[in-house]
C-alpha cells in the first residue's frame, strides 16, 4: 500500500498524486520508488489511456525534502549514483510512456518537481504556480532535467534558467514553452479532465503510442533520416487494428470503439 502517493481511476484516466502536502510534496527515495511502481503499473494496464500526475494541497512538488538532502550529503559517490539512477529511471519511464501523460500543476514545481512536470506530454498549470531549477543555488547540478528543459524551451531559455537558478511564474513558463495551458485554480480540474477525456475517448491508443515514439525518434535526426523513418512508420500504422477500426468507423459515420 503506497504511503506517499494516491492513485485514482476515473474510467480510462488514472491520476497519480504525490500526497505529502505537509512537506510540499517534496521528493525522497521512497516517493520516487512509489511513483516508479505507479507508472510501471499504469504502463502495463491496457485499460489506462491517460495518466495525470499531480500533487495534493497547494504545491505540485517542491523538489527534494530537507532530510533527503541531508542523506544525499552524507552518501558515498556510489550511493548517490544509485539514488540518482532511480530518479533518472522514473523520469525516463514517464517521458517514454506509451500512455498520454498530463501534468496537473496545482502549485509550485521546483527543481526535481519541475523536472517531473516536464516529463509529461501536456502541462496544465494554475496561474500562481512558479517554475524553475534552483539546484545551482545549493551547489547542485540540474543534470537529469537538463534534456527535458532543452527539448521544450530550447538552449537559450535552458541556459538562463539552469545557470541563474531563478523561478518564473506560470505566464512566463508558458512563454518559454514549458507549459501548454495556464488557467485559474477554479478551471484547473475542468481543463485537465477535458483534455484527458478527449484523448481517452477520441484517439486510438495504438496511434498515440506510435506517435509518441516517432516524435522521440525523429527529434535527433536530420530531415532526410527523419522523413525516411516517418514514411515507414506511416505504412506500419496502416496495418494496425486501430487503423482499420478508425477508417471503418469514419466511412460508416459511426464512433470508433477503441479497445
Amino acid at each position: 500500500m503506497p504511503n506517499y502517493i494516491d492513485i485514482e481511476d476515473n474510467g480510462r484516466i488514472r491520476t497519480i498524486a504525490i500526497n505529502r502536502a505537509d512537506k510540499r510534496n517534496a521528493l525522497n527515495a521512497d516517493v520516487v520508488a512509489e511513483l516508479q511502481q505507479a507508472f510501471d503499473a499504469a504502463e502495463a494496464d491496457d485499460s489506462v489511456r491517460v495518466v495525470v500526475l499531480t500533487g495534493r494541497g497547494g504545491v505540485f512538488c517542491a523538489g527534494a525534502d530537507l532530510a533527503y538532502l541531508q542523506q544525499i550529503n552524507e552518501n558515498s559517490v556510489l550511493e548517490n549514483a544509485e539514488d540518482s539512477r532511480q530518479l533518472m529511471r522514473l523520469m525516463y519511464s514517464i517521458r517514454t510512456s506509451t500512455k498520454a501523460t498530463i501534468a496537473r500543476v496545482n502549485g509550485h514545481a521546483i527543481a526535481g518537481g519541475c523536472g517531473l512536470a516536464l516529463t509529461c506530454d501536456i502541462l496544465v498549470s494554475v496561474e500562481d504556480a512558479k517554475f524553475g531549477f534552483t539546484e545551482v543555488r545549493i551547489g547542485f547540478v540540474p543534470a537529469i532535467v537538463m534534456k527535458l528543459l532543452m527539448e521544450r524551451s530550447g538552449m537559450g531559455v535552458a541556459r538562463e534558467l539552469l545557470i541563474r537558478g531563478n523561478l518564473v511564474d506560470a505566464a512566463v513558463a508558458k512563454e518559454y514553452r514549458m507549459v501548454n495551458h495556464v488557467v485559474s485554480e477554479e478551471r484547473l480540474d475542468e481543463t485537465v479532465t477535458h483534455i484527458a477525456r478527449e484523448i481517452a475517448t477520441e484517439t486510438s491508443p495504438q496511434a498515440v503510442a506510435m506517435t509518441k515514439r516517432l516524435m522521440r525518434d525523429v527529434a535527433s535526426r536530420d530531415i532526410e533520416d527523419a522523413m525516411s523513418l516517418a514514411y515507414w512508420q506511416n505504412a506500419i500504422s496502416r496495418a494496425t487494428p486501430d487503423f482499420r477500426t478508425g477508417v471503418n468507423s469514419f466511412l460508416s459515420k459511426s464512433k470508433p470503439d477503441w479497445k
